[in-house]
């Protein structure tokens, strides 16, 4: 049960049918550009800010409990954008959606690896979060697939309601899922205490300190750049109506690199873990760089071997954290990333000004050689 559960969970989280049409509701109530990047902004820094604190309240209160509370705040934020159309509830909107992020990061894998150590199969865990994060993939390709007739046949009210009827049956699914540890199991400590075990551990012991920024830059950097995709396919002069065809074949890529998790997990060690990123930044790069089409085939099996370094990374990140505050370490991890995401948004902004995006996307993407290094 514990398994099926964080598969539907996985799916339904991302099956959100608002995700391809809500910039259309955003230009269609008068929002400005400007005013829809302050959007962004808000909602990454409320992410972030709520990141660590929430990561210590799964781990003082409920896990499951915040898998539940999670999707009901989006799925709140989602009712609220399309029943009253405003800058100002748009706000209110991302804020839910950020908190949303912020209450799931942590728990999630926090109570999947206990629940999976306690049944003796804590070796499957990369397994099963690689299958998870291919079914959340499924679920966005899902719910893109199906926003544009359900958007056709009903608008904006349509594509809501549906969003918020995923949302309510993610939250239902979190209350299947088992939790056999309590605020005893935790050692009874308080809120704060376990805030200061969990971040003390992320800075103390070098081992998991080597985990987090692993797992925080393995997944922000490609994460980073799948978001400039459809303007490197651009760049290649391909037709515009061609272009969503490139990025479900990235999708592709990423989606086979969740699969092939647990059969990799025990093999990717060490070198070998080093060596994976390292032909996989020289493949995106070159794939960048080739200016053609077919270079998204490089692109797309360099995306597939970084989906599956970070499933190892986080993996390897839970064998080495102990004690009570799995979820606030997991969660410092989960803020690295979201700082890391900012720099390499910020620095793709300021080097695209004067080199192509095929240039551009290679030369973070090399960044990798780097981290393939110190991985080793």
């Amino acid at each position: 049960m514990l398994v099926v559960s964080l598969y539907v969970y996985a799916f339904l989280s991302e099956f959100i049918l608002i995700y391809p049409v809500y910039a259309l509701l955003f230009t269609d109530t008068g929002v400005s550009v400007a005013e829809v990047s302050s959007l962004f902004v808000i909602w990454a820094v409320t992410g972030m800010v709520l990141e660590i604190p929430s990561g210590a309240w799964a781990d003082t209160v409920s896990r499951r409990l915040l898998l539940f509370l999670g999707p009901l705040l989006s799925g709140l934020g989602f009712a609220l954008w399309v029943m009253f159309p405003s800058y100002w509830v748009f706000v209110a909107g991302f804020v839910l959606w950020g908190a949303e992020g912020a209450l799931v990061s942590g728990a999630y894998e926090a109570l999947a690896y206990e629940e999976m150590e306690r049944r003796g199969r804590a070796g499957g865990y990369a397994a099963v979060m690689g299958r998870a994060t291919a079914l959340g993939l499924a679920g966005s390709a899902a719910a893109i697939g199906l926003a544009a007739p359900v958007f056709a046949a009903g608008g904006y009210p349509a594509v809501g309601a549906a969003s918020v009827l995923a949302c309510v049956l993610c939250a239902a699914t979190a209350l299947t899922l088992p939790e056999h540890r309590t605020p005893a199991a935790a050692g009874g400590q308080g809120y704060l205490a376990t805030l200061r075990e969990g971040v003390g551990l992320a800075r103390a012991d070098r081992k998991v300190l080597r985990a987090v920024l692993l797992v925080a830059f393995v997944t922000a950097i490609w994460g980073a750049l799948e978001e400039y995709v459809p303007f490197l396919g651009e760049e290649t002069g391909v037709a515009k109506a061609a272009i969503p065809l490139l990025i479900l074949l990235v999708w592709v890529g990423a989606t086979a690199g969740g699969l092939l998790a647990g059969p990799a997990e025990r093999r990717l060690r060490g070198r070998a873990y080093g060596a994976l990123l390292g032909l996989a930044a020289l493949a995106m790069a070159a794939g960048a760089l080739s200016g053609h089409p077919a270079g998204f085939v490089a692109i797309a099996v360099a995306v597939g071997a970084f989906q599956l370094a970070q499933v190892l990374a986080d993996a390897r990140l839970q064998e080495r954290i102990s004690g009570p505050a799995r979820a606030t370490v997991t969660s410092v991890a989960g803020l690295g990333t979201n700082v890391v995401t900012l720099g390499v948004y910020a620095g793709y902004g300021t080097a695209s000004s004067s080199l192509s995006h095929g240039t551009t996307f290679a030369l973070v993407a090399l960044t990798y050689l780097i981290i393939a290094l110190i991985a080793q």
